[in-house]
């Protein structure tokens, strides 16, 4: 469904979820912008996930075929015990997912993704040096002011700007995210320094109190990623993070199995960041205002689900959009709220206990889900 709407929706944040969403809301017919501080996007050293639940929402923008060029296609998800390597859950993915889900299963590396996401995003919509220093909903319009002196107005704003979000700053008051106890070390470099063992395309090892995710980043299979998460007792909330070491991956993963070791001594460079959380907020819109992805629910990344809520998000705003029309935004957003609030709230939960995927279970209701397709709840009526 496609119409004309010249109604101004700027999307604040060009990450994967804001960029998801200016791409299908241009697909749709809206007027849109799309805001982002950054001066422009490198490829930064990180890995994805990208489930069928993503792909189909790829589908619509258009990017399917490409992305699925571009990644690694894992026939299973592994889980294997840190020190012995035994495999302790086998999850089916490659063609199973082809077929069960009607999408595939993906891992490739962030920043190839988000060039390609980006680049959907047509005509001038995407302005970069925006960092937004203030946000003022007057009721019938939106003005936004920018570091670099220039502002804008619009009727919608959509907040996708981040744990940090000074949109929902706006609507829920200055609160910082919650330090999690934990830590991720992240690092990406060619398959070739990796000696004396073979890894699986996507594979988890886990002990009791950590663990380290393990897959490849393109589908020529010669880039490999691991994330991990690792308990540290204190953060300084000032730094968003820092670097690290092969000593201090040692020293962290001091006697796990061979296979690992074989990927700290590969490692080129590796870095370290905290692992922040919120808890389900109140709200999610207000006035002409809404937020979607780590804005309003931020999340250890350990279901590897945290950009796929944001993406859900966009295609479910964009969905309701569609469906009530810009003329009623309350309805919309409450309509929104209702058909994400509890998944989003679930997938937050489960990716804080650290527990998806460790035994055998059955996850067709995170990578079956379509957010084109799963029947509309209606909100929940409030008293008066």
């Amino acid at each position: 469904m496609k119409i004309k709407d010249t109604t101004r929706i700027a999307v604040v944040g060009a990450g994967l979820g804001g960029t998801a969403a200016a791409a299908l809301l241009q697909r749709a017919g809206f007027n849109v912008k799309l805001y982002e501080q950054a001066p422009g996007f490198s490829r930064l050293g990180a890995g994805i996930h990208v489930g069928p639940n993503v792909m189909k929402i790829m589908r619509k923008i258009g990017i399917e075929d490409a992305l699925n060029a571009m990644g690694c296609h894992p026939d299973y998800w592994y889980s294997r015990d840190g020190l012995t390597s035994e495999v302790i859950a086998q999850i089916p993915l490659g063609d199973y997912a082809l077929r069960h889900y009607g999408a595939s299963y993906l891992t490739v590396h962030r920043g190839d993704f988000h060039e390609l996401l980006t680049n959907a995003v047509t005509g001038g919509v995407l302005e970069f040096n925006k960092r937004l220093t203030s946000i003022d909903d007057r009721g019938d319009v939106v003005e936004l002011k920018f570091a670099d002196g220039t502002s804008a107005q619009a009727d919608i704003v959509i907040g996708a700007d981040g744990i940090n979000s000074p949109i929902r700053e706006t609507l829920l008051g200055a609160e910082p995210p919650k330090y999690t106890g934990y830590i991720a070390h992240r690092a990406v470099f060619p398959i070739e320094r990796v000696k004396g063992f073979t890894h699986d395309r996507c594979c988890k090892w886990w002990t009791d109190d950590r663990h380290m995710m393990v897959y490849f980043d393109t589908g020529k299979l010669d880039e490999i990623y691991y994330v991990t998460g690792v308990p540290e007792p204190t953060w300084d909330m000032g730094k968003s993070w820092l670097p690290s070491s092969r000593d201090e991956m040692r020293a962290a993963f001091d006697g796990w199995h061979p296979g690992v070791q074989s990927l700290i001594e590969g490692t080129v460079e590796v870095t370290k960041w905290p692992l922040l959380e919120r808890d389900p907020l109140p709200l999610w819109s207000r006035g002409r205002l809404v937020l979607l992805g780590d804005a309003c629910h931020p999340m250890k990344p350990h279901m590897a689900q945290g950009a796929a809520m944001a993406i859900e998000d966009a295609a479910m705003l964009t969905r309701c959009l569609l469906e009530v029309g810009t003329g009623d935004l309350q309805t919309a957003f409450a309509l929104y709220e209702a058909n994400r609030a509890e998944r989003a709230s679930k997938v937050q939960r489960v990716s804080h206990n650290n527990t998806w995927l460790r035994g055998n279970e059955n996850p067709d209701w995170c990578f079956g889900y379509d957010a084109f397709q799963v029947p509309l709840a209606e909100p929940r009526k409030t008293s008066a």
